[in-house]
Parts: structure tokens; C-alpha cells; sequence
């Protein structure tokens, strides 16, 4: 194993480090081990914070700023933080208005956010939980009861970020949090295991000529080990995957194409061209895009689709302004 690490222990107290010198907007608090907006909290405004295991940058650290989270606390690499890491950050985002936690389905997240929000509730905190479980590849997991939490959750945090920042109350932004993850849709195929500082090695072992079908963030199996095929084919079985989900109608489509860590640009953009292509000639209308590495599994090679069915308020939302170290646009 090659990486640039000291330590393997240290690898996330460290990146959260550099993270603090990077980016000077965000406030990071490397004893409590979470991240905030600078002006957080925001007098009135609800708070929007999220979390989970390392590795899977940028996803959710690099997703703070206006327009999207108030606060994420980042656990060691693929472990949910602990209740005390997500109660500190949950405190940093409250202004007097609420705070929604936006959860990945994983049972060490949907535990220790549970301890959390309770915990919060004692200190007269109101909390609101989205539940993100938008990944069609299998329904019980290595990880998880029902389906794993994956791509929609950077939607959830856009959009439920964007109604927060226009001042809307806390029943609201839970409601438009929930609102993208039933409808949105995920799957992830990869070509190669991401590999974990601690343990040196390759999550996974595949063959020259196969791909994990299915795969999860952590690595987890997905539907099938199969043979290797050219780009065109794989598109096909992931439209495939998502469509039989939830097939794909007049509703405008917000489309994710994302990489898992190690895929190239060149690849991605070579895949969502296969992959619109598909969606348009089973009937979709895409209307939003995007492209890159969001939701990742360190260095793992591959790659996910999440489309969600929109309407004009949710792409109102996602076109609102946001300014977060690894999203940004303007109006």
C-alpha cells in the first residue's frame, strides 16, 4: 500500500486539519471532531447537519457552507461518528429554529444519530431525521436493514440546505429532505476495491475479468460478481437497475453520474454519456446534471448513478445558490 498518511490512525484528525487550513470559511473543531459553517448558527435559520464514517469524502465535510450543511461530523474511516461527536455538532448548528439530521441508512449511523437526537431532546433541542435509503441494489446488507444509503444523500443536502437557507420552519426542510429520497434511485457497479489505510489491502478481491455488480460505499457486495463488458453494457444494466426501481416517467430528472474515488473524469463523462442516452430513450427528460467524485469509497474504481424524479420546486432548490468546498454555484 502506497498513500499519503503518516499514521493510519491519524489519518482523519490530520485531514481535518488540512481541511481547517484549506478552507478558512469553515470553523473545524478537531477535539469534538465535527465541522461548521463559520457563522453557524445563523439567528432563525434551521439547522442541517449530517455524518458518517470517513472515506467517502467529499461527502459530507466538503458539503458545508450556504446553500447546503450547516455542520457535519465525520467518523474514523467507514464508522459512524459517535453520539457525543454528533451531539456537539448538533449544537453548533442550533439557532433556536430546529435542526435536521440527514442520515445514511447504516446501522451504526442510524443508531448513534438516534442517541443523538435523544440526547438533544433532554437538552431541549427539536430535531427532525431524514433517513436517506435510495440504493435499489439489494434490500438487507452486510451494513444495513433495507436499503443502504448512497448518491441521494448530496440531493438531500442540497435541497433540503437550500430551503433552509430561504428561512423555511424545521417540519418543512425534513419534509423536502424526505420528499428527494423517495424519489431518487441508486445503484454503483466497481471495477476494484477501495483499500483502507488501518488495514493496508483491498476491502475485496476482483478477477481481471469481473465486476462487483451492486457494490456498496464500504465496500459492502451487491447483486452479482460478473464478467467484465464494455462501457455501453454496463450503462445498460444500471439504467436498468434504477429504471425497474422506479421507472422513469414525464418527471423532470436530476441525474448524478458520481465516481467512487479512482475513476477518471474521462470515464465518468464517457459513462454519462451511455447513461443519458438510455434514460432519454426509455422516456426520461433530464433537466439537471452533474458529474464527478461526491459520494466515494477512497480509491475505489467504479461508479454510481442517482436519478431523482423532480418537479419545479425541487429544481427551484437545486438551482439555488450554494458555496461549499466541493459544490458551488451561483443564482
Amino acid at each position: 500500500m502506497k498513500k499519503f498518511i503518516n499514521d493510519p490512525a491519524d489519518v482523519v484528525r490530520e485531514a481535518l486539519a488540512g481541511l481547517a487550513a484549506a478552507h478558512p470559511e469553515l470553523r473545524v473543531d478537531l477535539d469534538e471532531q465535527y465541522v461548521a459553517r463559520a457563522d453557524a448558527p445563523r439567528p432563525g435559520k434551521v439547522g442541517l447537519i449530517s455524518g458518517g464514517g470517513s472515506g467517502h469524502e467529499p461527502l459530507h465535510a466538503g458539503f458545508v457552507g450556504p446553500g447546503m450543511l450547516d455542520a457535519a461530523c465525520p467518523g474514523e474511516i467507514f464508522t459512524s461518528p459517535v453520539p457525543d461527536q454528533i451531539l456537539a455538532a448538533t449544537r453548533a448548528a442550533d439557532a433556536g429554529a430546529g435542526v435536521v439530521h440527514v442520515v445514511k441508512n447504516y446501522t451504526g449511523d442510524v443508531m448513534n444519530f438516534q442517541m443523538a437526537a435523544e440526547l438533544a431532546d433532554e437538552e431541549g433541542l427539536r430535531v427532525e431525521t431524514v433517513l436517506v435509503d435510495d440504493d435499489v441494489a439489494v434490500e438487507d446488507s452486510t451494513w444495513t436493514a433495507g436499503r443502504r444509503g448512497t448518491g441521494a444523500t448530496l440531493l438531500v443536502e442540497k435541497i433540503a440546505g437550500a430551503l433552509a437557507e430561504e428561512g423555511a420552519a424545521l417540519d418543512a426542510v425534513a419534509a423536502a429532505g424526505r420528499l428527494v429520497n423517495e424519489r431518487s434511485a441508486s445503484f454503483a457497479v466497481a471495477l476494484a476495491a477501495g483499500t483502507t489505510p488501518a488495514a493496508g489491502r483491498p476491502g475485496f478481491e476482483l478477477a481481471g475479468d469481473e465486476i462487483e455488480v451492486g457494490v456498496g460505499i464500504h465496500g459492502e457486495p451487491g447483486r452479482s460478481r460478473q464478467r467484465m463488458r464494455p462501457a455501453a453494457e454496463i450503462a445498460e444494466l444500471i439504467v436498468d437497475a434504477v429504471t425497474a426501481a422506479g421507472p422513469v416517467g414525464p418527471e423532470p430528472l436530476i441525474v448524478l453520474v458520481n465516481g467512487l474515488g479512482a475513476t477518471p473524469l474521462i470515464e465518468l463523462y464517457l459513462m454519462f454519456g451511455e447513461i443519458s442516452r438510455r434514460l432519454e430513450a426509455a422516456g426520461a427528460t433530464i433537466a439537471r446534471r452533474l458529474v464527478g467524485n461526491y459520494v466515494t469509497s477512497l480509491d475505489m474504481t467504479g461508479v454510481s448513478l442517482t436519478v431523482c424524479r423532480a418537479d419545479d420546486e425541487l429544481l427551484r432548490l437545486w438551482d439555488a445558490p450554494v458555496r461549499t468546498p466541493a459544490l458551488r454555484w451561483a443564482a
